[in-house]
């Protein structure tokens, strides 16, 4: 069932000097790892979804951990790799090197991701991922996406990463979208100078906040950065009146018990409004990630009972009166 988009009128209390105003003809720049086409997990309709780079949270079970530092990192898939040694020859700081066979191998400390290997390699075994671009250039890039917007309700998602560690960059980007007639939405985790927050909800037409754990001190174990900042932002946006959707993933060992449900539902029962909430169950697909960035993927989580844990998180949240959906597709 599709989600509609409420698209009533709001009226949103910033602080004066976050208040929203008229694109600016000239802005800042970001840095982007990747503009995703076709999502139909990240806000209602079709959309297209901007990933930024750079977060302040460390999360074990991490998706995206190329959003995790600001600036670009190099992605290498050894089975892409022809042995040719030209990044070798093309390394100003000298981070490859070989082994018997002709591997080559980096050294990520010395690495400083100029993109001389990336531009030397013939097969696309290196990746450069993060590049600058100007917040006209990218909205030009994302409004071409708008029969698919116009056809389906869909619009434009900033992700990351964490979108609003880039603040200035995000709300002209926001801005320029609005102006433009095109729905956006802020994918985030809420952690972010609270008139950050509020400026980002009151550019963007949606807020999808994601909730990692109810408990602040598991919290801060799992993600590494206090709970008591989302919260108060979360609450901060419910009182001034933000369009809300909550995520929350399912993470076997982390917040998939009873104590944990039982925080979730607290924790939504001191907003003053309802919301859908979205359940997104746990997956492993981001560990070849990790491989590509020279990483262990050290978080280990056992499934076993996932699907039961969701049930039992979904049917806890629905007793207390919030509308919820498991997974991230917007049209379940």
């Amino acid at each position: 069932m599709m989600v509609a988009m409420d698209t009533a009128p709001r009226t949103m209390t910033l602080p004066a000097a976050m208040a929203v105003g008229p694109a600016p003809t000239a802005g800042p720049t970001g840095v982007v790892f990747d503009v995703k086409r076709g999502s139909a997990e990240d806000g209602p309709g079709i959309r297209t979804t901007v990933f930024l780079k750079g977060c302040p949270l460390r999360c074990a079970w991490c998706h995206n951990p190329e959003g995790l530092d600001p600036r670009p990192v190099l992605s290498v898939t050894p089975g892409r790799c022809v042995r040719c040694g030209a990044c070798v020859d093309a390394c100003p700081e000298g981070a490859i090197t070989l082994t018997e066979d002709g591997t080559p191998v980096t050294d990520r400390d010395r690495c400083a991701a100029a993109g001389r290997c990336v531009d030397a390699c013939p097969t696309g075994a290196r990746e450069l991922l993060g590049a600058a671009w100007s917040s006209a250039a990218l909205v030009d890039e994302v409004a071409r996406d708008r029969p698919f917007f116009e056809a389906s309700g869909g619009g434009v998602t900033f992700s990351g990463g964490e979108p609003l560690a880039q603040p200035d960059f995000l709300l002209v980007c926001l801005r320029a979208c609005r102006d433009r007639g095109l729905h956006t939405a802020v994918d985030t985790s809420g952690y972010a100078p609270r008139a950050v927050a509020l400026a980002a909800a009151e550019a963007a037409g949606l807020v999808l906040f994601d909730l990692k754990h109810p408990d602040p001190g598991r919290h801060a174990r799992f993600t590494g950065v206090p709970l008591r900042v989302i919260v108060d932002n979360l609450r901060g946006l419910d009182a001034a009146g933000a369009r809300l959707w909550l995520r929350v993933p399912v993470i076997p060992g982390v917040n998939d018990d009873a104590e944990a449900r039982d925080g979730f539902v607290a924790l939504l029962g001191t907003l003053r409004h309802r919301y859908p909430v979205w359940l997104l169950p746990y997956h492993e697909t981001a560990a070849a990630k990790y491989a590509r960035l020279g990483r262990g993927y050290g978080f280990e989580a056992s499934g076993a009972r996932l699907a039961e844990s969701v049930s039992a998180l979904a049917a806890a949240l629905r007793a207390a009166g919030n509308d919820v959906r498991i997974g991230g597709d917007a049209r379940a």
